[in-house]
């Protein structure tokens, strides 16, 4: 009788790889990406070559394709901006063709809550046939640019993005990094992706127009920023701050630069660009403000918002023994004294802000990691928040700092 070969062969295949053996096949490998950002001035003046720059395909001569979006309180404020617009791009039109009227979308937070934007970003790029190698060229603050750039990153799998930042808040912080997204399911950015811009482009002449409430939102990121890695910015928003408070730009510009290169070179240098493996220090105090804006349906701005984490988890981080309490003060005055609020009466709902901490760890991923600033300058996470003591700090900061909840106006 033959041999049954086949079941032989399967019984040969056993010997070879027995259940539950495991056979990896693969490398690591890289994407090189380069980050972009330039400071600059009257970006849309026609004689200005930076945006030129930016777009032209050199090897082909071809103008490549571009779609505008721009926030419509931006132009609100400054309504000659289509205009400005149009007439660089017809003085380049050699270089740059526009496939559609510019898209003119809701700011603030209201581009982020709903799809909206999002959807209408996906359809102009399919109506204008806007390909990999097309641009979108989005003009707002820091929601407004999260949302076209989520649109951006998930057509064609990712089309180059050039980020025209428009508001202090923008330039230093939400418009440099490489996030993009909107939010879902009643949580900050559920929906989201890691894609670095093509660009960033900070005009200093964008930021004149700014309400002063706008203006100064920003600085909690400066502050932020300082207290866990420069002493020496920390230090020069102390001594400027209320000179800042009052809409100073020249002041601001410095401040507003050396924010934006800490979170640049927290990006590129910080071995974990798209948060793969650990969290992020420059998330420093959102745990909080992400549940606060929340808490108050986003009528608390998110640069308030964040100030208030700040100033919760430093003097949190003073109750616990990690930072003194002169550091924490002099934080809380710096902020105070920068115009911006470091209580809300939503404070008091310490049960529903602490369901933000669960949140932070799902967006994080993993272990639950809050930034604490140890020193001006220095930082460690904590893996735990006590419940009680955090609702001590809390109804402090009610209690204490009042005539703080917002000096400028109410919310």
């Amino acid at each position: 009788m033959k041999p049954n070969r086949r079941c032989t062969d399967k019984a040969d295949a056993r010997q070879v790889i027995n259940p539950g053996t495991q056979q990896e096949r693969g490398a690591d490998f890289e994407v090189p990406f380069r980050h972009r950002m330039h400071f600059t001035r009257d970006i849309f003046e026609p004689s200005h070559p930076l945006l030129r720059q930016l777009i032209e395909d050199t090897e082909s001569g071809q103008p490549r394709r571009v779609i505008i979006a721009v926030d419509d309180g931006l132009l609100r404020a400054r309504p000659e901006l289509l205009d400005e617009m149009h007439e660089y791009i017809a003085a380049h039109r050699d270089a740059i063709r526009l496939s559609t009227d510019a898209l003119i979308l809701p700011g603030g937070e209201d581009a982020k809550n709903t799809s909206d934007v999002f959807n209408t970003v996906c359809q102009a790029i399919h109506d204008g046939k806007i390909c990999r190698r097309s641009y979108v060229i989005a003009i707002g603050g820091g929601a407004l640019l999260d949302a076209v750039g989520f649109a951006a990153a998930c057509t064609h799998r990712g089309v180059r993005l050039i980020r025209l930042p428009s508001t202090t808040l923008a330039q230093a912080d939400a418009g440099v990094g490489v996030k993009n997204g909107i939010n879902a399911f009643g949580k900050k950015n559920f929906l989201g992706s890691f894609a670095p811009p093509w660009a960033i482009v900070n005009d200093q002449r964008m930021l004149e127009t700014l309400s002063m409430r706008d203006f100064r939102s920003g600085f909690s990121e400066a502050v932020k920023v300082a207290l866990l890695k420069d002493v020496t910015l920390f230090e020069s928003l102390e001594r400027d701050a209320q000179t800042l408070c009052n809409g100073d730009l020249e002041r601001a510009t410095p401040i507003i630069e050396r924010t934006a290169e800490l979170h640049i070179d927290h990006i590129v240098a910080g071995g974990d660009p798209f948060e793969l493996t650990r969290a992020r220090p420059l998330d420093f105090g959102h745990w909080a403000a992400h549940k606060l804006e929340q808490m108050t349906n986003f009528a608390l701005p998110h640069g308030e918002a964040v100030s208030i984490g700040l100033a919760l988890d430093t003097l949190y981080a003073t109750r616990i023994g990690l930072l003194d309490s002169s550091i924490s003060l002099r934080t809380i005055d710096c902020l105070s004294r920068l115009g911006l609020p470091v209580s809300h009466d939503r404070l008091k709902d310490v049960p529903t802000l602490l369901t933000g901490l669960e949140e932070f760890r799902e967006h994080l991923g993993g272990q639950l990691a809050i930034t604490m600033a140890i020193d001006i300058g220095k930082y460690i996470e904590v893996h735990e928040i006590d419940p009680a003591l955090l609702e001590q700090v809390a109804n402090e900061l009610v209690d204490v700092f009042p005539g703080r909840t917002n000096r400028h106006g109410t919310l």
